[in-house]
């Protein structure tokens, strides 16, 4: 029987599709299974548990804010109830892989055809999006809903693939509806590759406005919320809350004239990488579509680059346009083009150049098995949490003691508020505890932007116009005075920073490297600090 006949049929067997994606997840786990919480977990994971038990957290700044993923926060946070929070990042972190391994399976046999490459191509693409990125997207990680809605992608791109276009449309608008720039960006890329299709091998708008008014409809409870979170909002506002956003707090991920030269050139070398394998596939192969979708990412990205520059001058103008994350889709679609048209020339060469599919082939596989190899050698050694920054990085352990500390004692009441350190970014996944601000939890709507920009400003500032000595070096280093002027200010019960300078105020904890010490015995209040 030809291989033709026997890998469709292999392709449906229910426990080949179970063993097949079960390898994937393997895949998936051994690269994303770094401690809790992850980069984002203790930010937006955080957010959905105070969304269902508001006494975690209770009355702190962040929590408080308006919520820009609706479906998230209510669909998963719920869960929260029963678990405890380092099982709820795990039980959601297995299920987003499981349906990310799944999507994946799917999308490699609607573009291949051929029994385990998804294996393979899995992790070729985690080796590309975490070697290549330019703007610091990632597909496998911690639990978020972007991950969520990367499931819906890859569905879409299937559908695509498959030359199914109704179903897509339903797979970007239910993406949209989990983390709308997600699913929008990936919406506006399938609009481009049906444009670069051609007239004569793409279907007619009429023929697909059932999955265009279903994707719209689908869309709207993710795109309805980012809409409200402006609304209404004195101009001015916005326009300062964008420029913070983009140019204070984000400029990593959404300013490309801050983006790091090494970033841009590995980019730029995927970039062309892709554009090779794309010239070489042969055209009318289903693969044509996802490189048309990919060749609209890159697309969108360029835009991006354009808005940057040519708004130079118009900061305003800049920031209002940049905070759309123009970059993060065509961080992971070129990974995604690469690994899935490499092995279809890979394919195509098996006859004309055996010798040369072979070589191909193989090379490809040490790529995928030194991905793998690192996660296992990572999981092997020890993985550290990650993206940890100040006192917290530095002094971790005895950082987590101290907010165990915190979450046990018995008379630190729930609804007490802590001034912490700016860089530290895991309190309150660790205490359950208020604090007034920190670097990480940066809120979405711009009335909130405004004030966390004033509250870093005054809480962690000097006043000072010299850059030099514009940040305190800690809150310790403030002295008494003016940490029981902003405790009053802000409500702040407690203090937790560094040991040294020390203070002359009621300690009622310490460790090596860190110290609790009581500001106040009143009860919480003037959280806006008024």
């Amino acid at each position: 029987m030809s291989s033709s006949i026997r890998f469709p049929s292999i392709s449906r067997a229910p426990l080949f599709a179970l063993a097949e994606t079960a390898l994937v997840f393997v895949v998936f786990c051994l690269h994303g299974a770094w401690p809790v919480p992850d980069v984002n977990e203790a930010h937006y994971l955080a957010k959905a548990i105070h969304f269902w038990n508001p006494d975690w957290g209770a009355g702190d700044f962040f929590f408080d804010s308006e919520d820009a993923h609706h479906v998230f926060c209510r669909g998963f946070g719920w869960l929260s109830l029963w678990l405890s929070p380092v099982t709820l990042a795990w039980v959601g972190r297995l299920a987003t892989w499981w349906l990310l391994a799944w999507a994946w399976r799917r999308l490699n046999w609607a573009v291949l055809g051929r029994p385990w490459w998804s294996i393979a191509s899995g992790a070729v693409m985690l080796f590309l999006v975490d070697h290549f990125a330019m703007a610091g997207e990632w597909i496998v990680g911690g639990v978020e809903a972007k991950g969520l809605a990367y499931v819906l992608v890859l569905l879409g791109l299937e559908a695509v693939v498959r030359s199914r276009w109704n179903r897509a449309w339903l797979c970007f608008g239910g993406a949209s509806m989990i983390h709308v720039l997600v699913g929008g960006w990936a919406a506006v890329a399938a609009g481009l590759a049906w444009l670069l299709l051609g007239h004569n091998n793409r279907p007619t708008l009429r023929s697909m406005w059932p999955g265009l008014l279903g994707g719209f409809v689908l869309s709207l409870p993710g795109l309805l919320p980012a809409i409200q979170l402006s609304w209404g909002v004195d101009s001015q506002i916005v326009d300062r809350a964008n420029q913070i956003y983009v140019f204070l707090r984000l400029e990593h991920h959404l300013n490309p004239a801050e983006f790091e030269a090494r970033h841009v050139l590995r980019f730029a070398v995927l970039l062309f990488l892709w554009l090779a394998v794309r010239w070489k596939t042969p055209e009318g192969h289903p693969v044509w579509r996802l490189h048309d979708f990919v060749a609209g990412a890159v697309a969108i990205g360029m835009t991006g680059v354009v808005v940057c520059y040519a708004t130079a001058g118009r900061l305003d103008w800049a920031a209002a346009l940049l905070r759309f994350y123009w970059f993060r889709l065509a961080d992971v679609a070129l990974p995604i083009g690469v690994a899935l048209g490499v092995p279809v020339l890979i394919e195509q060469a098996r006859i004309t150049r055996p010798r040369v599919a072979r070589s191909a082939a193989a090379g490809l596989i040490l790529l995928a098995g030194w991905q793998v190899g690192s996660s296992l050698a990572e999981q092997a050694l020890g993985r550290e949490i990650r993206s940890t920054h100040g006192p917290e990085a530095v002094r971790f352990e005895d950082w987590r003691e101290a907010c165990t500390w915190i979450a046990t004692s018995g008379h630190i009441l729930q609804e007490a508020r802590f001034l912490t350190p700016w860089r530290c970014r895991t309190f309150k996944w660790y205490t359950g505890r208020a604090e007034v601000v920190n670097w990480k939890d940066i809120p979405q709507d711009p009335r909130s932007i405004v004030e966390w920009r004033r509250r870093r400003e005054i809480v962690h500032g000097t006043g000072s116009e010299d850059p030099l000595r514009r940040w305190f070096d800690s809150l310790a280093a403030q002295g008494e005075d003016r940490l029981l002027e902003l405790g009053r200010r802000y409500g702040a019960n407690y203090v937790l920073t560094v040991s040294e300078p020390r203070l002359d105020l009621p300690v009622e904890y310490e460790n090596d490297s860190f110290v609790v010490y009581r500001l106040s015995d009143e009860p919480v209040g003037h959280p806006n600090g008024e």
